[in-house]
């Protein structure tokens, strides 16, 4: 057989019907076609009802199968599958999944079904097996097919044109506002929060009656998003910009309370943001717990029942409620809830105001009472027409009855009285039909009642369709009765926004201590924790410490702060002093890891408070010194933006690094003392300015060994005196005008004597009358007292006794502050040392200048 034979199946002409086409076009085109099918066939709601095509069919589906709420539950597997083999050819997952939602009352604000059995939680379990729950129409779901039977809405042919289906619900109330609605189509979502139904109806009525009423008129009524869950919106702002734009991201707060008792406060949760997982939130406090994101939680239970949500989180006794309570707001128990007002208008979706969400729904209830006002009229009017046959029948029933006697059959009988009596054939076919019983008196009167009633009604109803106002006060008649019968209070709660709360406004400024150890454990304690004592005393504890673990740094601070922490090697870190956990005096505090990104062996070695920087000034310097004697300055503004895992302050060499950090203006003295007791002062501006990463320049020339311990900044005519601490708790104050200034990188003047009985210099600083005075020992002793307890000497004295030091221990660091508000001081386990040898002026002129 030849294989260029026509193939018989094939026609000769169709080469001329194939196109040729470029592909990119035919994707678009086919890529739009299958946007607004899901657009318009499963993702978005229509305005006038509020259902997508799922929720309209399961819905239309019950009420053609009689699942009403005045009848008993059907299985969920049967609504299921007759919505599926009907009307939804999309698989039954779905269409349950839908279903489930509408039977969830923390889901919708008004369920439009009514379900029975295990259809899920708030903690996101999921709802049993279909076969295994049961389902009815809620009665308010009613109100959504309410006369659809007569000709109020159009239908269309099912998938597979077996039966009809209505495009849309009669809807007697704004479902779309009532229950809200989310759904994600083709480059776009829907995002409609819930309403309560009494407030809407109210604004819908206010619309019918003003139609020219803005959106802030509509707002009298409309207050905001009413959630199934309750909780609370904070602030009006976003609400106002949704309902005015369609748009607008609203914040949702938890309804919680706090509850106090001996063994500590408990935040109570009652109400959560609509759509939290309630489990789902207990874990993630949980994990925060556990990470130590979230300090000063003892306990937490989920203690929810049937009647409620109560999610208990109990605290520790030192913690600050307050504090914990932010950090819950901030992570957990806020949510934001961002309004989409978009859905189908005519086919095509469209963002909607709330003016125009209740417009649309107004004019398809006008729509609807219209077409149920005409289909009531010719039924009306038919019935009109059948009553005033019998009524004109029953005038001449003798004659009448005769001529149905004497007829053949049925049909010589209604053409006998078309004929004889002018009857229409619809009244001739009534009359033949009529039973002898019905031509007594008394059904008389009622056919003669039945048409007076009919007649008064064909008269309203022509009234109706023939005035707007009149179908408008139809509407509105209609609903209030809906408002009547289904509304409830409002849930959701409005809470003033007071913008970002923060930490800093939700703790008290007050003076505090911070503590390091060696083996990076950090806490601070208010300083009033430790009484004022004299000078000479032990102190009292102050940190408990682990086996071989010694205090490395002390520093105070108002809790609103803002540090700039300098390290030995030459970093420098940012932290607010409230970021550090507060803990009692007898603490052993918290890994510092936690707070500041240290590596192993670094130290803080000095703190500046960064709140009265200012690092827009050209003239204000941050002047380091090492413990080699190097020294320089730098402008503030170079560490105006500190990473969270620090930037370099200096670069340090030959195993050098960084002693202490002063604040100077360009004018200052700056003097440094070293751990042997000398020091050296002289003009700042001997150092020249130089960037972050400079080494510096040679501030003081030590003698073997010797190394710098601090640096005190100088102002001129500065009253001021200089207060030097050595390490066996001995120290001085002195007048600054007995430092004379002289070059950098001299060996200086001896400041204090050390030996034996002192020991090494361990601080240096300037004081002023007022000021406190915090010494803390390497073994977690500390004491506080003013400065004044601290006799001034001249150079090259021993001084006083200031802390008791017991063999052993050691003074591990100094700092001093001006406290917030003058201490009432108090005199507790305070021990006077004596002044004796130690305080006696003693210069040693071959050592007092080298």
């Amino acid at each position: 057989m030849s294989s260029d034979a026509p193939d018989p199946d094939v026609p000769d002409d169709v080469a001329n019907r194939v196109k040729n086409v470029r592909v990119d076009d035919e994707m678009e085109q086919s890529y739009i076609d299958y946007a607004m099918s899901v657009i318009a066939g499963r993702a978005l709601p229509r305005v006038e009802d509020g259902l997508k095509p799922v929720h309209r069919r399961i819905l239309y589906a019950m009420h053609e199968a009689g699942v009403t709420s005045g009848s008993s539950h059907r299985k969920s597997s049967n609504i299921v599958g007759d919505t599926m083999g009907d009307y939804h050819p999309h698989g039954d997952s779905p269409i349950y999944d839908a279903l489930v939602r509408m039977a969830q009352d923390f889901s919708m604000r008004y369920p439009l079904v009514d379900g029975q059995g295990n259809f899920g939680s708030v903690d996101g379990d999921p709802a049993a097996a279909m076969r295994y729950t049961e389902a009815r129409m809620a009665s308010i779901a009613e109100e959504l097919l309410t006369d659809i039977e007569k000709d109020t809405v159009d239908f269309q042919a099912n998938y597979d044109d077996r039966l009809q289906e209505p495009t849309v619900l009669p809807s007697a109330f704004p479902n779309l506002l009532v229950n809200g609605s989310s759904g994600i189509a083709v480059g776009m979502s829907t995002n409609i929060p819930p309403h309560n139904l009494g407030e809407v109806i109210d604004a819908t009525i206010h619309l019918i009656d003003n139609p020219d009423c803005t959106v802030l008129d509509l707002m009298d009524h409309v207050k905001g998003p009413d959630f199934p869950t309750a909780g609370n919106i904070v602030g009006r702002s976003a609400v106002k910009k949704a309902y005015q734009t369609g748009r607008g991201r609203v914040r949702m707060r938890a309804e919680y309370h706090v509850e106090e008792d001996d063994s500590g406060d408990s935040i109570v949760i009652t109400e959560l943001p609509y759509q939290q997982n309630k489990s789902k939130l207990v874990e993630r406090i949980a994990d925060d717990v556990r990470d130590e994101k979230l300090e000063g939680i003892r306990d937490l239970r989920d203690e929810s029942d049937r009647n409620g949500i109560r999610v208990v989180v109990e605290l520790k006794r030192n913690a600050n409620t307050d504090v914990v309570e932010n950090h819950l707001l901030e992570s957990h128990l806020e949510r934001t809830f961002g309004v989409i007002n978009l859905a189908l208008v005519d086919g095509q979706p469209k963002v909607l105001t709330l003016k125009e969400m209740l417009e649309e729904y107004v004019a398809h209830r006008k729509e609807v009472v219209r077409r149920r006002s005409e289909h009531d009229l010719a039924e009306a009017e038919d019935r009109a027409h059948i009553l005033e046959g019998r009524l004109k029948a029953l005038e001449q029933a003798d004659e009448v009855v005769d001529a149905i006697q004497n007829s053949e059959d049925r049909d010589e009988a209604k053409d006998a009285l078309k004929d004889d009596f002018g009857f229409t054939q619809a009244q001739a076919d009534h009359i033949v039909r009529m039973q002898l019983g019905s031509l007594t008196s008394m059904e008389t009167a009622e056919i003669e009642d039945e048409y007076e009633d009919v007649s008064a009604r064909i008269e309203r109803l022509e009234e109706i369709l023939g005035s707007e106002s009149e179908l408008l006060s139809v509407i509105k008649d209609e609903l209030r009765e809906i408002k009547d019968e289904y509304a409830d209070e409002r849930r959701t709660s409005f809470i003033e926004d007071t913008g970002t709360v923060t930490d800093e406004d939700l703790i008290p400024e007050e003076d505090v201590v911070v503590v390091l150890s060696e083996q990076d454990y950090i806490k601070r304690v208010p300083a009033d924790t430790f009484d004022p004592q004299h000078r000479g005393g032990k102190g009292i504890i102050g940190t408990d410490l682990k086996d071989e673990d010694r205090v490395s740094a002390v520093f105070t601070a108002s809790t609103h702060d803002y540090l700039l922490c300098f390290t030995n090697q030459g970093q420098v870190y940012k932290l607010k002093t409230y970021e550090v956990p507060e803990m009692s005096r007898t603490a052993r505090g918290t890994s510092a890891v936690n707070i500041l990104d240290l590596d192993d062996g670094e130290e803080i070695s000095a703190v500046v408070t960064a709140d009265d920087l200012d690092f827009e000034a050209d003239e204000e310097y941050l002047t380091m010194v090492t413990r080699h004697g190097y020294v320089k300055r730098t402008t503030v503004g170079e560490f105006e933006n500190i990473l969270s895992t620090g930037i370099i302050a200096i670069d340090l060499q030959d195993g050098d690094e960084l002693a202490d950090v002063e604040v100077t203006g360009g004018n200052h003295d700056v003097v440094l003392g070293s751990e042997r007791g000398m020091a050296i002062r002289f003009d700042e501006t001997d150092v020249r300015a130089m960037g972050r990463t400079a080494r510096g320049v040679h501030g003081m020339n030590l003698e073997g060994e010797d190394r710098v311990v601090g640096v005190a900044a100088v102002e001129p005519d500065d009253d001021r005196t200089l207060l030097t601490v050595t390490e066996f708790g001995f120290g001085k104050r002195t007048a600054l005008d007995e430092y004379r200034k002289q070059s950098r990188n001299g060996k200086g003047l001896v400041d204090i004597k050390t030996g034996d009985r002192n020991g090494s210099v361990v601080s240096l600083d300037t004081v002023a009358d007022g000021d406190n005075l915090v010494v803390m020992s390497e073994e977690g002793q500390i004491i506080r007292m003013p400065v004044d307890e601290v006799s001034t000497y001249g150079r090259n004295t021993k001084g006083v006794k200031i802390m008791d030091v017991e063999e052993g221990d050691e003074v591990a660091d100094v700092c001093v502050y001006t406290p917030i508000e003058a201490d009432d001081e108090k005199d507790e386990n305070g021990e006077d040392g004596e002044d004796g040898e130690d305080g006696e002026d003693g210069e040693d002129e071959s050592a007092d200048e080298a």
